[in-house]
């Protein structure tokens, strides 16, 4: 699978873990990186949400020079549309 996925999240974040666990199902690797614990991932998920520390919050880049994309939140199948699969 082509494409590289960023999960921010938090320890507490019911809905990272119901998305962590379904790419996991769906064998889509992902680097999850806490924000309570890297100040500028938390600035970056703010600036991606208006100001709001709202996990999760996911970026894909779909691959080597394509756009990247920022979705809050997104379902499973967001997640595969814009890698492509």
């Amino acid at each position: 699978m082509q494409g590289t996925v960023t999960m921010y999240s938090t320890t507490w974040c019911g809905y990272c873990r119901r998305l962590k666990s379904q790419m996991d199902r769906e064998g889509i690797a992902y680097t999850e990186i806490n924000i309570e614990q890297d100040p500028e991932s938390a600035a970056y998920v703010e600036k991606a949400n208006g100001g709001n520390q709202t996990v999760p919050t996911v970026r894909i880049l779909p691959t080597p020079g394509a756009d990247e994309v920022v979705m809050t939140n997104p379902s499973l199948a967001q997640v595969k549309q814009a890698l492509g699969v």
